[in-house]
């Protein structure tokens, strides 16, 4: 019995570790949802979406930092356009980058004065496609353990 305690255990632990690395969560404005990835460690903040050939409608990528601050961002080995948006700690949009281009030598980096806590990559032409502007608030809704994995 112990046994199967114990193996019961782990499997939750697997599954927890599962959800926490690859978190994703549902950002939604203009009655328009993203299912975005979650990145909130530095290593999978450097990387992003480097070197991936594409990214599935009404997915994206949602880069998460502890603090609010100035963040610059930069298309180096990226495949595919994107349309960036940096959001602050109240979850208003302060900048949007439209269709910021691949590069691969040298790469400039996409820096507005404006503090963010959060920063959205979402296919090219989505921005526009849905009316999101500077100024709209978002909703983070979380997906739930159920959703992940229904059994």
């Amino acid at each position: 019995m112990a046994k199967i305690v114990f193996l019961v255990f782990l499997f939750i632990l697997f599954l927890f570790g599962i959800i926490q690395s690859n978190q994703t969560i549902d950002i939604c404005f203009n009655n328009h949802c993203f299912s975005t990835e979650v990145v909130k460690t530095e290593q999978k903040r450097e990387k992003g979406l480097m070197f991936r050939e594409n990214m599935d409608l009404g997915k994206g990528m949602l880069f998460v930092f502890d603090k609010e601050r100035e963040r610059s961002f930069w298309m180096k080995n990226v495949l595919f356009p994107l349309d960036i948006i940096w959001i602050d700690q109240d979850k208003e949009i302060v900048f949007i980058k439209k269709n910021a281009q691949p590069c691969k030598d040298l790469c400039e980096g996409i820096k507005p004065n404006k503090k963010a806590k959060y920063v959205l990559e979402i296919n090219a032409g989505a921005v526009d496609e849905i009316g999101i502007s500077v100024g709209d608030k978002l909703e983070f809704r979380r997906k739930s353990f159920i959703d992940k994995f229904p059994f």
